[in-house]
């Protein structure tokens, strides 16, 4: 059987080779030992747990922001490739990030909430609200034994000592903090405060946990007022940030964010105190003119009595003129009524309608002479008609109507009796009785 003698450098070569298409980027978790951190920036450890040991190396072109302190002991979630240092043949992995234990979760329940809340609605910027140029008095809820509480009263009484400072103390970091941030923001009013600061120092995102929560956030939105956010650094970024109507980068930014500068407000009284001063002249002169033509206006109490008396005389005239041609109208219409009334007198209307009765009474007997006229002709002629056909004057020529004795029917023919049947004869004056002795049929 044949043997593959390789070099040691290509037999760890291959190694590291195969370690590092089988397995790629992995993730760890552990306690930091023997750590070292040379001046050339690299960091060497080795990362252990109860029953084993891997060897780590993070490079200083590839280090991360670690939030912390890095020291042995400390339990971390990294990131890197597993790999082999050919020189010593060491099994060890190169770190691309690392992070504390345990914020990883913190970082992945970050997330999903900011997506919860996002779809709700929020954070979104339509509905944030504005913030006041000059409050009167601002709400500040904070730690009171932080230096964020001391940066930012400073800050307020250098740029504008005009406004009062409401404090409210707080948890800021703990399982209790969250509830006393909520409880802070929905005592909040408008009778208190103008605007509200919600502010910490900065620290890790476990730190900075309580400023994450779901409570928080909605009290935000609940509040009343508006709310500027000054937690953390410039690199911590909160919920609280996003729900805020102002999110700024520290406490002192924040309480810079919600007071004017004393120099922009001096310029803005000056400016104010001078257009007060314009608005005055103006009006002063507006006063002067006025005074003017009010005393061009002016008469003396004889000319106006002279005055009024001629238009008193004026009036009277015109009230005279107005009477005479009321008169003149009122009694050319009376005139014109009565000729009116005499064409339309109730004599007249009566001898009109006498002759209309006469004419109509005198049209209606001609009509109904003509009426019965054409009746008494139209009757001559019935009667004259009906005569020709009544069954009498048949009689009258010398012909007669035999009736079965009993019966109203007219014997018509011969064929319908029998011998011994007894008849009636109607003659034009009067009837006889008989007895059929014998019939004899007719010819058609």
């Amino acid at each position: 059987m044949s043997r593959t003698i390789l070099q040691v450098s290509e037999f760890t070569r291959e190694a590291r080779d195969l370690l590092e298409e089988h397995f790629g980027t992995v993730w760890l978790t552990g306690e930091i030992s023997n750590l070292a951190t040379p001046a050339s920036g690299h960091l060497y450890f080795s990362l252990k747990d109860e029953r084993a040991q891997i060897r780590c190396a993070m490079f200083r072109n590839r280090r991360s922001p670690y939030r912390g302190t890095l020291e042995n002991g400390t339990e971390v979630l990294l990131s890197g490739n597993v790999s082999i240092y050919e020189a010593r043949g060491d099994f060890q992995l190169i770190v691309e990030y690392i992070e504390p234990a345990g914020e990883g979760e913190l970082r992945q329940r970050f997330e999903e909430l900011k997506r919860k809340l996002t779809v709700e609605g929020l954070f979104d910027p339509g509905k944030r609200r504005k913030i006041p140029e000059r409050p009167g008095r601002i709400g500040i809820i904070t730690s009171k034994h932080g230096a964020a509480l001391q940066d930012m009263l400073a800050t307020l009484t250098r740029r504008f000592p005009l406004s009062d400072a409401l404090v409210l103390p707080v948890m800021v970091q703990g399982e209790h903090a969250a509830p006393q941030i909520a409880d802070a923001l929905n005592m909040l009013g408008p009778r208190q405060c103008d605007v509200v600061l919600l502010a910490r120092g900065g620290g890790s995102l476990e730190d900075l946990w309580a400023f994450n929560e779901e409570i928080v956030v909605r009290a935000i939105r609940r509040c009343k007022l508006p709310v500027v956010s000054g937690v953390g650094h410039e690199t911590d970024t909160t919920l609280a940030d996003f729900a805020a109507d102002l999110r700024c980068a520290t406490p002192t930014a924040a309480a810079e964010a919600v007071t004017p500068e004393i120099e922009s407000l001096t310029n803005s009284i000056d400016g104010q105190i001078f257009r007060l001063g314009s608005a005055l002249d103006r009006q002063l002169q507006t006063s002067d003119q006025r005074l003017d033509n009010a005393m061009a206006r002016l008469r003396h109490p004889s000319d106006r009595l002279a005055y009024q008396a001629e238009k008193l005389l004026s009036l009277g005239e015109r009230l005279k003129t107005g009477w005479r041609l009321e008169y003149q109208s009122k009694h050319g219409r009376l005139t014109r009524c009565a000729r009116e009334l005499q064409m339309r007198s109730p004599q007249t209307q009566v001898a009109e309608i006498s002759a209309r009765i006469e004419t109509a009474r005198t049209r209606l007997l001609d009509r109904l002479n003509q009426g019965l006229t054409q009746q008494h002709h139209r009757l001559a002629q019935a009667a004259a008609q009906l005569k020709a056909l009544s069954p009498s004057a048949t009689l009258d020529r010398g012909f007669a109507i035999v009736q079965v004795a009993g019966k109203e029917a007219v014997v018509r023919s011969a064929t319908t009796l029998k011998p011994g049947d007894a008849i009636v004869t109607r003659f034009a004056n009067g009837t006889a009785n008989a007895e059929v002795t014998s019939t004899e049929p007719g010819d058609d």
